[in-house]
C-alpha cells in the first residue's frame, strides 16, 4: 500500500469526513490532509488539533469576508489564477513524499494532480459533472482530461457513474455516500419530541430554498421554518429572507453534533435540489428518524425499502405538495426508524471505507 494524502478544502465536510474515515480504518501507512483553504469567507475552522494537515499556499486572507455570488466568482478567478503556484508546490511535495497517492475531493483539485502529474484518486460533486460540463465547453475539457488523468474516479450515485463514462469514456466506482453510524444512532436513541420542519441544503438557487419558502407562504402561512445549510450566497439569502415570518429560525451553519440533534427533533426534512447525486445529509435525517421531503431522484430506487418508506415524492404540479408533505410526515413521526440489515450495510461509513481502502489505496 502507499501512503495516502487528502487533497481538499479543509473547511469542506465532505471531504474531511472521507479523511477522517480513512484515518479510523488504517494504521500502517502515513495519511494527511494538503488543503489551499483552511476557513476564509466567514467559514468556521472545522480542522481539528490532531488531523494531520499539509499546506499548499493557503487563500483564505484573499477572499471576501463572507459568502455571496461575486465572492464566489472571485474565489475561482484567484485559484485559477495561481494554479501555477500550486501545482508547483504540489509537485514539491510529491518529490518529498515517494510512493503516494493522491485523493482529491473535488475537481478542481483533480485539475491540480492531473496538471502536475501525480498519481492520483479522483471524487468530483454532483454538480461538477452533472452541470457544469454543459455549460461551458472550456471546463468540460479540463474535466474529462482530469477524468482520465486519475487513477480511480469515485463517485457517489449510478447516474453520476453513467454520466462519468458519457462524457470521458471512464468507469467509475460508485462509493456509496457513507456516515457515521456511531454518533447517528446515539442520538436517534435520545427520546424527543419531533416538531420541526427543517430545510438542509445550500442557501443558492440551486436547491430551491426559496420555492420552499413560498409553498409555506401559501399554505401554511404561520408555520415557522428552520433553515440549516453548509454554504450560502448573500444576496439570494437576502431575498429569501424578505418572505420569512418572524417564527423562522436561519441556523446558517451547524458542526455535525448541533445538525444532528436538531434532526432528531425533525418530523420533516426538506431537500428538493434541482439536480442531485446522493445527498448524505437527507441519510442522516432518516436515520435520526425524521421523514424527509424530495423530489425524484435516481439515489431513490436504491434505497432500502425501510429508507423509502420515510420518504415523500414531491409533485411540483401539486401546489399542495407541502401539505400532503407535512400529512405523511405526522402520520409516520410517531414511528420509531428501524434500520434494516442492508441499510446499515449501504451506509455504515466504515464498512464502505474499508472496502475502498483495499480498491483504491
Amino acid at each position: 500500500m502507499k501512503n495516502i494524502v487528502i487533497l481538499g478544502g479543509a473547511r469542506d465536510y465532505h471531504a474531511m469526513d472521507w479523511y477522517r474515515a480513512v484515518r479510523q480504518n488504517i494504521s500502517d501507512k502515513k495519511l494527511s490532509f494538503l488543503t489551499d483553504l483552511m476557513g476564509g469567507e466567514g467559514f468556521d475552522i472545522i480542522a481539528k488539533d490532531d488531523d494531520e494537515i499539509e499546506k499548499l499556499f493557503i487563500i483564505d486572507k484573499f477572499l471576501f469576508s463572507k459568502q455571496s455570488k461575486l465572492g464566489n466568482i472571485w474565489r475561482n478567478i484567484f485559484k485559477l489564477s495561481i494554479m501555477p503556484l500550486q501545482v508547483y508546490r504540489l509537485k514539491k511535495h510529491a518529490k518529498r513524499n515517494p510512493n503516494t497517492i493522491y485523493h482529491a475531493h473535488p475537481m478542481y483539485y483533480m485539475f491540480l494532480c492531473w496538471l502536475a502529474g501525480v498519481e492520483f484518486v479522483g471524487t468530483p460533486q454532483g454538480s461538477e459533472i452533472l452541470i457544469r460540463p454543459y455549460r461551458s465547453k472550456i471546463y468540460r475539457y479540463f474535466a474529462v482530461k482530469s477524468l482520465q488523468a486519475a487513477k480511480y474516479i469515485t463517485v457517489d450515485s449510478v447516474s453520476m457513474k453513467d454520466k462519468i463514462y458519457e462524457l470521458s469514456s471512464v468507469e467509475a466506482i460508485v462509493v456509496q455516500n457513507g456516515i457515521d453510524m456511531e454518533q447517528l444512532l446515539k442520538y436517534s436513541q435520545l427520546s424527543r419530541s419531533k416538531d420541526k420542519i427543517v430545510s438542509i441544503r445550500g442557501m443558492t438557487g440551486l436547491y430551491r430554498i426559496d420555492e420552499i419558502v413560498t409553498a409555506r407562504n401559501r399554505t401554511f402561512p404561520k408555520l415557522p421554518l428552520t433553515f440549516i445549510y453548509p454554504f450560502m450566497e448573500d444576496s439570494y439569502r437576502v431575498r429569501v429572507k424578505k418572505k420569512l415570518i418572524p417564527n423562522d429560525v436561519d441556523l446558517g451553519r451547524l458542526d455535525k453534533e448541533q445538525m444532528y440533534k436538531l434532526l432528531s427533533e425533525s418530523k420533516l426534512v426538506i431537500s428538493i435540489p434541482k439536480s442531485d447525486s446522493s445527498p448524505r445529509s437527507v441519510y442522516e435525517a432518516i436515520f435520526l428518524g425524521a421523514c424527509v421531503a424530495i423530489r425524484h431522484n435516481n439515489y431513490y430506487e436504491v434505497l432500502p425499502l425501510c429508507m423509502k418508506e420515510r420518504i415523500f415524492i414531491i409533485d411540483f404540479a401539486n401546489e399542495s405538495w407541502l401539505k400532503e408533505a407535512i400529512a405523511f410526515a405526522d402520520k409516520i413521526k410517531t414511528i420509531k426508524y428501524h434500520p434494516s440489515k442492508e441499510a446499515l450495510e449501504m451506509f455504515d461509513q466504515n464498512i464502505s471505507m474499508k472496502k475502498m481502502i483495499d480498491k483504491l489505496y
